[in-house]
């Protein structure tokens, strides 16, 4: 009597059975990228409307023509290569830089402008070649995804480029004359630490100049750290820095057009030019009388509230937490430097940085829980960072000349609320930290434990049935098997 051979479930690319959550994650990196590239399409055609490019078309020239920013694009090819082993990273820098130096010669040749990256560039968009015509599965997933993150990098500094410039097109009047009122309940920092710069210049200045410029370079380096396992394990963690910090850059900008504000050196400093109210910055502190907007040149950005730099050295510092103790060290330093930059230059209120500390707070609670999934204390601390951050923004607007007269009391209940914030998330993190360290047998993401050998199945029968199993070292689409670049 013959029995019908055992029937094995069907695979998926990485030799295993289907799991069924992948298809929901599919649908959702399908979802995000079409409600990006719309985002980006929108932004164009509403720049062209304004006379300049976007961020669609400045991506797209630099394939051929100079790039603005040679390093921002070797960044975004850094991020790219987390995907690929050793050697294949060796063989993109060596490709990426023999393009460059072909660049380069013809350039000099036609006496065009000068500069690199269009190799990083040209590397970057050939592992997604590479992704859609060599490989499938999970492989092909993972070098789009790192496709994904090295354009992402470029695409959002574009993207906050063309935010800047429309913020000073559309919005003819800033508000500086209100954070300025409410900046007396805070004892006016920027005045303080601006009169502190002038005194310990040039060394202060020329340090706090490194810190404030290269932040997206200190960014940049936390976050490989966090990455540097990805062509390892093939897979990439649920969170990591790079994403909060583009997720930053995209809304923060939109906060702008709101609340347009350009910055004391400028509304009352030498930088204003004619717009300038008056030269008060940093000596003299501007009077507290009934606050009206202020008319403002097109040009200058309106990006002061809140502050993005504030937000970015916030998140830099927290994911520093996880790293060695000379990464946590300096994730400290470059949160210290570039609070004291942002407010000694003259770029920020001290109300301006509250705002940005609370935003921060804000989008990487719901970035981390939007991977590891919501809880109650998650949905606790973005609605309270949410309320508090309207909070402040109202009371900028509408309650300037109060909280001037009574600084006693607006200054600390300011302090307060922020650090309401701060304590929930710290509280929150600790108690998330703590959960994703268990081990949680049959959660996507996690390596399960290695299994005992089994024999292979027999089928039982006259006949005699060959195994049917296969072997997955064999398998081109198995996770264990090295992608080749070529």
């Amino acid at each position: 009597m013959m029995t019908e051979p055992t029937r094995i479930p069907p695979r998926d690319d990485r030799g295993t059975q289907p799991a069924p959550w992948r298809r929901p994650r599919v649908v959702l990196w399908t979802a995000a990228g079409a409600a990006t590239l719309g985002f980006l399409v929108a932004l164009e055609i509403v720049a062209r409307g304004y006379g300049f490019s976007g961020p669609i078309t400045e991506q797209s020239r630099e394939v051929i023509f100079a790039p603005e920013s040679g390093p921002l694009l070797y960044g975004g090819l850094a991020l790219t290569m987390v995907v690929l082993t050793w050697r294949q990273r060796l063989i993109a820098l060596g490709i990426a830089a023999g393009v460059d130096v072909a660049f380069f010669l013809v350039r000099w040749a036609l006496d065009a402008d000068m500069n690199f990256g269009n190799g990083a560039l040209w590397v970057v968009l050939g592992v997604a070649v590479l992704g859609v015509t060599r490989r499938t599965g999970q492989e092909r997933l993972l070098l789009l995804k790192g496709t994904g993150l090295g354009l992402l990098l470029v695409a959002g500094h574009k993207t906050g480029d063309t935010w800047l410039l429309i913020t000073s097109k559309t919005r003819a009047t800033v508000l500086d004359a209100y954070v300025a009122a409410a900046d007396h309940a805070l004892a006016d920092p920027s005045w303080l630490v601006g009169r502190f710069l002038n005194a310990t210049a040039p060394v202060s200045t020329g340090i706090l100049h490194v810190v404030y410029g290269q932040l997206p370079l200190a960014a940049a380096l936390v976050g490989l750290y966090q990455l540097r396992r990805v062509a390892v394990e093939r897979r990439f963690p649920a969170h990591h820095l790079v994403r909060t910090f583009l997720v930053i850059g995209l809304f923060g900008p939109a906060i702008y057009m709101i609340f347009p504000v350009v910055g004391p050196v400028f509304a009352y400093g030498t930088d204003g030019g004619a717009w300038a109210t008056a030269n008060l910055w940093p000596d003299v502190l501007p009077p507290v009388t009934d606050p009206q907007p202020i008319p403002f040149d097109g040009i200058t950005p309106r990006n002061c509230m809140p502050s993005l730099h504030t937000a970015w050295a916030v998140t830099l510092f927290i994911h520093s937490r996880d790293g060695s103790r000379a990464m946590r060290w300096a994730g400290t330093f470059w949160l210290v430097g570039t609070l004291t930059a942002t407010l000694g230059f003259g770029y920020h209120y001290g109300a301006d940085l509250l705002a940005g500390v609370v935003f921060a707070l804000t989008i990487e609670t719901a970035m981390r829980c939007s991977a590891h999934g919501w809880d109650r204390a998650g949905v606790r601390v973005v609605a309270l960072g949410t309320a508090v951050f309207a909070a402040q923004l109202a009371s900028y607007r509408w309650l300037p000349t109060e909280m001037a007269a009574r600084p006693w009391l607006y200054g600390p209940l300011l302090l307060l609320v922020t650090g309401a914030v701060v304590y929930a998330y710290v509280r929150t993190a600790r108690a998330a930290r703590e959960r994703e360290r268990e081990p949680k047998p049959g959660v996507p993401g996690q390596r399960p434990a290695p299994a005992e050998p089994e024999e292979p199945a027999k089928a039982v029968g006259t006949t005699g049935a060959a195994p049917t199993g296969t072997d997955d070292s064999q398998d081109p689409d198995a996770t264990d098997a090295e992608p080749e670049l070529v």
